[in-house]
């Protein structure tokens, strides 16, 4: 061969070589590279590609994290993430963080036809100030003990956290569940579980659900405190789930702020203000306790008991409502209690009684635009009846009327 010829291969191979150099150096800059920590005790992991997948991707982060030897922690450093397949699942057996650190990272998931977009499979993951959207299903699902979730927006998905049976130790504080169609979803009540600090917004058909098929009574109570929905369907639906609901803010629910079903409830020191329908309604419900809420200007009943036994209603206070209370075809054997609960200027009757005999003790009932105690017999529709004998003792109606079946008086 030529040395002309010669020379031309042997700078064609440099260039080829050079140009693999660079590729790699490429490959190497944007992949999500693990980098030990200080002390080597925590792998972070750099997501500087906002692809479905390929080098920097927070879908290679996860595979490196699932194989780590150390807790690892992933950093999303890319404004949006456009999903096309489901991520891998966190698994880390030493712990795993996720957290944005661009202002509002977001995940668009609507791409998704099936499946959670995270699935926390492994202990000891916390998310946090990321953005979901867009997802068919479920945003996050958690299926491992300590999981966080902090001051993150899960928006227009199906189910923006759904918490499975065996989970536990599960803290969601500070985020926004906005126009999803479920908030929170729990399968069981789950030990130690924490929802605090949230925004629930125009959830369609509740902001927390927490309903399971029968009771169960060694779980221990979901704690809902300190929370404010607005503008949802339903804003708590608990059945059969122990949960303790504090000092959270409902606003304009449009069906009820809380509607209990089963047994273990504990509805306290909340405020509801304004609603379509119902403030707290308890449905078949047993032994709940519901004291010291400040309920406003619901268009129906502040609080209705329905079919449920051995309820107490205690100390709230109920302003501007429809109607006050309500006690309807309760148990007989197992007898609801409401005590020194005030009722200012409802629209129409103070505390209505319908086939049930609750005990009404030291409640106030003042200025009702109808009745201030309204008690019926209920007539079935087969004709059968049932009697309504309250138990009344030392109650205050002021001056508006009381309309009364048989009723049991003190001595």
């Amino acid at each position: 061969m030529p040395v002309k010829n010669r020379l031309l291969v042997a700078a064609g191979v440099f260039v080829i070589l050079a140009g693999i150099v660079a590729l790699a150096h490429w490959y190497q800059s944007n992949r999500a590279k693990p980098q030990a920590g200080a002390m080597g005790q925590n792998l972070l992991m750099h997501v500087t590609n906002g692809a479905d997948r390929g080098p920097g991707t927070l879908r290679e982060a996860l595979y490196l994290a699932a194989g780590a030897a150390a807790s690892a922690t992933v950093s999303i450093e890319v404004p949006r993430i456009d999903l096309q397949s489901s991520l891998p699942p966190f698994v880390n057996a030493h712990g795993l963080r996720l957290v944005g650190t661009s202002p509002g990272v977001q995940i668009n998931a609507a791409a998704l036809s099936t499946g959670p977009v995270l699935d926390i499979a492994g202990p000891n993951v916390s998310v946090e100030a990321i953005s979901i959207e867009n997802c068919p299903a479920i945003a996050i699902l958690v299926r491992a003990v300590h999981f966080h979730l902090a001051s993150s927006l899960i928006q227009s998905c199906d189910v923006g956290v759904e918490v499975a049976e065996n989970a536990s130790d599960t803290l969601l504080e500070r985020n926004r569940y906005a126009k999803d169609r479920l908030g929170v979803r729990f399968a069981a009540a789950g030990r130690n579980s924490v929802v605090t600090g949230n925004e629930f917004i125009d959830d369609k058909d509740a902001g927390l659900w927490a309903v399971r098929s029968s009771s169960d009574a060694r779980d221990t109570a979901i704690t809902i405190r300190d929370n404010k929905f607005t503008e949802d369907g339903n804003a708590i639906v608990a059945g059969n789930i122990p949960v303790l609901i504090e000092r959270n803010e409902f606003v304009n629910a449009h069906e009820a702020a809380v509607d209990l079903v089963g047994a273990g409830a504990v509805v306290r020191g909340n405020q509801i203000n304004g609603g379509a329908a119902m403030g707290i309604v308890g449905e078949s419900s047993s032994g709940a306790v519901i004291e010291n809420n400040e309920i406003e200007g619901v268009a129906a009943y502040g609080i209705m008991l329905r079919r449920s036994s051995n309820m107490l209603v205690r100390n709230n206070r109920l302003n501007n409502c429809g109607y006050g209370l309500a006690f309807v075809l309760g148990d007989l054997k197992n007898v609801s209690h409401a005590v020194g609960n005030v009722i200012i200027e409802p629209k129409f009757n103070g505390i209505d009684v319908v086939g049930d005999s609750p005990t009404l003790s030291h409640n106030q009932v003042l200025r009702a635009h109808a009745y201030a105690l309204h008690v019926d017999d209920f007539q079935a529709p087969t004709g059968a009846r049932v009697a309504s004998q309250p138990y009344l003792e030392d109650n205050n109606f002021g001056s508006s009327p009381v309309k009364t079946a048989a009723m049991r008086v003190p001595p």
